[in-house]
């Protein structure tokens, strides 16, 4: 989904009484999807300008938008952004790396002047800000978007309606050798050993359990996956596999079939780096930051392609890891708190306006 994220801040003084606001329009027809505004004390027009983008790319980020595109009135923003003007203060330059964090969640992300006429949205927001910053107005929560607040149902602990809802089905592939001896196995094509292809037959078991009205079975292209997707499709009726290349392992390159105690003795500072950033890759690699854009896209599909159906999705650890991180909303720590079973499986709904639900995490009952 590609959407425009039109962002301002200001300050009564310079410094002074500070405000952002930031408005995300759906692209092309414009229509706003979500808003956002906040005060933020006795700061600089700049530091309000920089918390504007922020938060617009955060709103982007909760719409799971791929492609966004910035603009903004303030010429340094944009410059800086774009990497044509450096970032000399000091007090900015937290502000722009937690900007340029944001925009790595993303495909595609462009950044352009445009008058101040052009971004009225996004001005009025911030002086009404500004204006509750100076106390003249009352102030209103910032992370609540206005169109939600028109819109949105209220909020309500009763199971969510299945109208509409996409069913996803997650479900790792059954065990191979390198499985049952720790071993990084990325994108090397290790067949299912004789466990991992029972595994995989108790998986489709499962998997008929939660539905028989599967629309579409969807398999990373390596053979331990299309033999497991293979094996769950023969169960549900036996429609075909499709391959989706996206959906095949992280890359970990010079890593691949040792295991993490060789790893950490050859190479511990790569792997105290890995360990600490999804954006660094293994030596020859492929970082957890290029995995979930590649996911985001195949999620992005499914709910485009498949939409009210049940789809099952048969991959690895790590693309698996990163839907079930987005679907919860949790921080990069997940994927190293999160483990996965051979063959066990999640289960997630999706909605066309973005609500998720995540129903079971990485059930294992039918392989005992």
């Amino acid at each position: 989904m590609r959407v425009a994220i039109e962002a301002d801040g200001g300050s009564r003084g310079n410094p002074g009484p500070a405000g952002y606001g930031a408005v995300v329009r759906a692209h092309p027809t414009g229509e706003i999807l979500l808003e956002r505004l906040g005060s933020l004390g006795t700061t600089t027009n700049n530091v309000a300008e920089y918390s504007g983008l922020i938060e617009g790319l955060k709103a982007a980020r909760e719409l799971n938008a791929t492609e966004v595109d910035v603009r903004m009135d303030s010429k340094l923003v944009i410059e800086q952004m774009s990497g044509r003007w450096q970032i000399k203060h000091p007090g900015l330059r937290p502000l722009a790396a937690t900007a340029a964090e944001l925009v790595t969640h993303f495909d595609k992300v462009t950044f352009d002047w445009i008058p101040r006429e052009r971004n009225k949205a996004a001005d009025a927001l911030a002086n009404r800000a500004m204006d509750e910053a100076t106390g003249k107005i009352p102030r209103s929560a910032p992370e609540v978007s206005v169109a939600e607040e028109a819109e949105a149902p209220p909020a309500s602990w009763a199971p969510p309606s299945l109208d509409n809802a996409t069913r996803i089905i997650l479900v790792r592939h059954g065990e191979t050798a390198l499985t049952k001896q720790g071993r990084y196995s990325g994108r090397g094509d290790v067949p299912l050993s004789d466990e991992g292809q029972a595994q995989a037959m108790a998986a489709g078991g499962r998997v008929a359990g939660i539905s028989r009205d599967v629309t579409a079975v969807l398999s990373s292209p390596l053979g331990r996956c299309t033999r497991t997707a293979e094996l769950i499709a023969a169960e549900v009726g036996g429609i075909p596999v499709t391959v989706v290349p996206d959906l095949i392992e992280c890359d970990f390159g010079d890593w691949e079939g040792l295991t993490f105690a060789e790893v950490q003795q050859r190479w511990p500072n790569e792997m105290r780096e890995w360990l600490a950033s999804a954006a660094v890759a293994p030596p020859g690699g492929e970082s957890f930051r290029a995995v979930s854009k590649r996911t985001r896209g195949v999620m992005a599909t499914i709910k485009d392609e498949y939409a009210g159906g049940v789809v099952v999705v048969v991959s690895h650890v790590s693309p698996i890891k990163l839907i079930l991180k987005d679907a919860l909303a949790a921080s990069d720590a997940f994927l190293h708190r999160m483990f996965l079973d051979a063959a066990g499986v999640s289960t997630m709904d999706i909605w066309p306006d973005g609500n998720i639900a995540v129903r079971s995490v990485n059930e294992t009952s039918h392989l005992r």
